[in-house]
């Protein structure tokens, strides 16, 4: 349903727990999940909303990390996290860029939708009667989405290095504790077989049937 696309089963807590596990038994090298994962945390703070699958994954085979990973990582720009996003990437922008006026989370996504409204106007134009505008497109461009671009690349490299050096010996932990259990699964399971090969063994030797004495006629 749509409504869990905004608010999903069980609550965003248990839903960035599948996540998180679903990320540390990925059956790849740690320090390439680790890309996938910051590839797709780099992306959550870009405005290619839409695109976000596509893009972290060609980032990920671009830095050689694991597609995967960088797509399970692009929950990071979700339905609760994504206005704070949008409002610090576009304000860093806009003062990178020289423009004055703090803008809202509202107002940001309010303009996306007219924005993506008008382009689609446009594009339907071309193949009709209906007169095409790009003036406010280009003023939400320059005032928006160019901003949005410049504060969210600065402030997504940011996360994703750090969250990239961070998750490395995390994963690597999980690994080589994973490793450790299945090994020690191993000794106890290869432990019984050798003790259940002794026991029938020893059935098989103290149940057979003695051999019979020769009898006279033998002799």
């Amino acid at each position: 349903m749509a409504s869990e696309l905004i608010y999903p089963r069980g609550g965003w807590r248990r839903a960035g727990t599948y996540v998180a596990h679903r990320l540390s038994r990925l059956p790849d090298q740690p320090h390439r999940i680790a890309r996938g994962v910051a590839a797709g945390v780099f992306v959550s703070f870009t405005p290619l909303f839409g695109f976000h699958f596509l893009s972290a994954a060609a980032v990920a085979w671009i830095i050689r990390g694991n597609v995967l990973a960088a797509l399970l990582a692009t929950f990071v720009g979700n339905p609760v996290t994504l206005p704070f996003i949008a409002l610090v990437s576009v304000g860093l922008g806009r003062k990178i860029l020289g423009l004055d006026g703090d803008l809202s989370p509202q107002f940001i996504f309010g303009e996306f939708s007219r924005a993506a409204g008008e382009l689609w106007h446009n594009l339907r134009s071309l193949f009709g009667d209906e007169i095409a505008h790009w003036n406010n497109l280009g003023d939400f461009f320059f005032q928006i989405f160019w901003p949005y671009v410049v504060g969210g690349s600065i402030l997504g490299l940011a996360v994703s290095t750090g969250t990239h050096y961070l998750t490395v010996p995390v994963f690597r932990a999980y690994q080589r504790r994973r490793e450790k259990k299945m090994a020690e699964r191993i000794a106890r399971a290869s432990t019984r077989a050798a003790e259940l090969a002794v026991a029938r063994a020893a059935e098989a030797e103290g149940g057979a049937a003695p051999r019979p004495a020769d009898s006279p006629r033998d002799i």
